[in-house]
């Protein structure tokens, strides 16, 4: 795990927060890089460090910031890795005529790297996980990916983290 429990809720560690959210783009980023070009892991990586920022974070209001360099390779690492078990975790939350093979290239990237993330980094709230991926997808999508994003990100989260998650929560 990257981090510790009080790095995801410090609301007082702003540069912190900003460098995970750069690091979760710059993640979907890489494995879409990867899936368009075939490109290896640990040459995708290579080349989003040595790149720099990508991406704007919090809608434009902060500038380019510098990514957490060891949750990005983590999740691009391990989303890459656990490819199967990732896309099993989905295809339980998908409909069956749609599993994540089906969907377009960036989609299943965001939601592949979400769900690796609430797998695997249990120290990260998972409606920040969540609310992380939705802000994602809308960076790329304006219809109605974003809220595909949130349906299929929070029905796993019940499942991987039914702790955090109770009903009463999906009433709101």
């Amino acid at each position: 795990m990257t981090g510790t429990d009080q790095d995801f809720v410090d609301t007082d560690n702003k540069s912190a927060k900003v460098a995970r959210s750069a690091a979760r783009l710059n993640a979907v980023q890489a494995l879409y890089q990867m899936s368009i070009s075939g490109g290896t892991t640990e040459g995708v990586i290579g080349q989003f460090v040595a790149a720099g920022p990508a991406g704007l974070v919090d809608d434009g209001d902060e500038p380019v910031a510098e990514a957490d360099a060891t949750l990005f390779a983590e999740l691009v690492r391990g989303t890459s890795d656990k490819t199967t078990e990732v896309d099993d975790m989905l295809s339980a939350c998908l409909d069956e005529a749609w599993p994540a093979e089906r969907m377009e290239i960036l989609l299943r990237a965001i939601l592949r790297c979400g769900a690796y993330e609430l797998f695997s980094q249990p120290g990260a709230p998972a409606r920040v996980v969540i609310s992380e991926y939705i802000r994602v997808a809308d960076a790329f999508f304006e219809g109605k990916e974003p809220s595909l994003v949130n349906g299929v990100l929070d029905r796993l989260a019940r499942v991987l983290r039914p702790e955090e998650l109770t009903e009463e929560d999906s009433s709101r």
